[in-house]
């Protein structure tokens, strides 16, 4: 596994993924009709703390899978508006 992100998002990711598992012992309880909010607050607790530190990661860049669909559209959108623009002359 190549790992390029930092140490803060991947602990950030780790706190996501405790937060969850505390949600889903929150619903357990829930279903058990002796719901535990404990776990729903340290659910929440945990998610803030994984948000806190994965916020500052750069979005991905762009695979450029729809650049072909992208740059017809943005034609497409040109060529309509200078029609538009012909009529209104």
């Amino acid at each position: 596994m190549e790992s390029d992100e930092p140490l803060i998002y991947r602990v950030g990711m780790f706190f996501y993924v405790i937060g969850g598992g505390a949600f889903v012992l929150f619903v357990v309880s829930d279903f058990a009709e002796q719901a535990d909010f404990d776990y729903l607050f340290m659910s929440l607790l945990m998610i803030g703390i994984g948000w806190m530190f994965r916020r500052g990661k750069p979005a991905p860049s762009s695979a450029g899978r729809f650049s072909w669909l992208n740059k017809q559209r943005e034609e497409r959108r040109k060529k309509k508006q200078s029609r538009q623009d012909s009529k209104k002359k």
